[in-house]
């Protein structure tokens, strides 16, 4: 698919320049709804002069959870804001860029609002896909390699239906701020080590040497450490990236032909940890 933009050129004569879509965009860890270095709506903000950006040569954009700090679909009922990231995402969708969408562990209660009003598919859990030749496996991340089983039991109990149907019978005024609340300590606890920790600490790395051994993927794409990471594994041809976040470091990925890079959005001082 090709997009045609236009703009004047010498009298009142058009130029017409065609741009082929072709880039794959991948980013995660939004938080919206909760402000850190930037406000919440400044954030927001931000993220959807980003989008314009990308939407010049965006093929496709992955956003791989954790797009909010609360989200919970109740039956007729979702949290209030969000209106210029929604308002956006539909703009970029009739220019025809695929947008797909994860769930996140501040996430995990989303269930059909996206697929059916925004017309994104959403998923639930990893997958392995072929993009542009190369074969990539995607998660947001969290529950996943060693360690952390308080965390995995908890998951399958907040993600079990009867959950579910007992928390939607909490008033939207009561169930959104407890669970804002108990979201922001999560969070908090994610983030508090901001330092690489070296490949026999950082659990998915650990996670995807183990996967390499029986699976063909060049790319291994998180979400969910808050730290922009790209890493060669031992086999010396499957690449780690973890994606970072927008509360700190601005940061997305991007697929340009067969190559893949980490970038920064608005922040010079980005670091790449490897």
């Amino acid at each position: 698919m090709q997009k045609l933009w236009s703009h004047y050129g010498s009298g009142s004569k058009i130029r017409r320049i065609v741009i082929p879509l072709s880039k794959i965009y991948f980013a995660s860890d939004f938080h919206l709804g909760v402000d850190a270095r930037l406000s919440s709506s400044d954030r927001e903000l931000l993220i959807c002069q980003w989008l314009d950006e990308i939407s010049i040569d965006a093929k496709q954009i992955w956003l791989i959870g954790d797009l909010f700090d609360f989200w919970f679909e109740y039956k007729s009922a979702i949290p209030k804001g969000f209106s210029k990231l929604f308002s956006r995402l539909v703009l970029l969708k009739e220019k025809g860029i695929d947008i797909r969408v994860f769930t996140g562990n501040h996430d995990l209660w989303m269930k059909d609002y996206f697929t059916k009003e925004l017309g994104i598919p959403v998923y639930f859990d990893r997958i392995e896909i072929e993009i542009n030749g190369k074969n990539f496996f995607i998660a947001h991340g969290d529950g996943l390699g060693p360690g952390d089983s308080g965390y995995k039991r908890m998951k399958k109990v907040f993600i079990h239906p009867f959950s579910k149907f007992l928390y939607r019978w909490l008033h939207p005024d009561l169930g959104i701020p407890l669970a804002n609340f108990f979201s922001g300590r999560s969070r908090k606890a994610q983030i508090m080590e901001k330092k690489f920790l070296g490949r026999d600490e950082e659990w998915l790395i650990q996670y995807v040497e183990r996967k390499s051994l029986t699976l063909n993927t060049d790319f291994y794409i998180f979400g969910h450490r808050h730290l922009p990471i790209d890493y060669t594994l031992k086999n010396r041809k499957s690449r780690y990236i973890n994606l970072g976040d927008w509360l700190l470091h601005q940061s997305y990925a991007v697929l340009d032909g067969e190559d893949l890079k980490l970038c920064f959005y608005k922040n010079e001082n980005g670091k790449i940890y490897s």
